[in-house]
């Protein structure tokens, strides 16, 4: 994985549950694409259709509260999300999307020092999100050792099937 991931940010509000991020009326979706194209939609419409690819999500307070349902990080990458910062995330979303390969970041109050449109850089090295547009830097919190091991083989089935040596 990067040391750095840099791109144009879509904000959302406090308590995004997984519902809202992944529908459950498309559950039995299985094509990538597709899943990607629904997400957010409890949220807009317009936002998978319109965002950028290689995006980042801000978001409030508690994203990705309620099921545990996995869609939710799956819908988010597939729709083009190289991360998502947010105040605080529920604890079952926020080990999901480490394990699916989603970069979730932790840093609390970003969702009220940055605009719509504008572009961040995340250093996951020094644990800071520099708004591009203005120079602003904001601490975050560090993901652990064995949260990045799992993050840079692509997840967790990827780490797994290298760690013992299975295609």
């Amino acid at each position: 994985m990067k040391t750095e991931v840099t791109g144009k940010i879509i904000i959302v509000g406090d308590n995004i549950d997984t519902d809202q991020i992944y529908p459950g009326r498309f559950l039995a979706i299985t094509d990538p694409k597709e899943i990607g194209s629904h997400c957010l939609c409890g949220v807009s419409e317009d936002i998978a259709p319109n965002f950028p690819q290689g995006g980042i999500v801000v978001a409030g307070r508690n994203f990705g509260c309620g099921s545990s349902r996995e869609h939710a990080p799956i819908a988010l990458l597939n729709m083009g999300a190289s991360a998502v910062l947010a105040d605080s995330f529920a604890r079952i979303f926020f080990r999901n999307a480490i394990n699916l390969g989603l970069l979730p970041i932790i840093c609390k109050g970003i969702s009220s020092k940055v605009k719509e449109g504008q572009t961040l850089t995340v250093n996951l090295e020094k644990g800071t999100v520099t708004v591009q547009e203005t120079g602003e830097s904001y601490p975050c919190e560090q993901l652990g050792e064995q949260a990045m091991k799992i993050l840079e083989a692509g997840g967790i089935k990827p780490l797994m099937r290298k760690r013992f040596g299975k295609e």
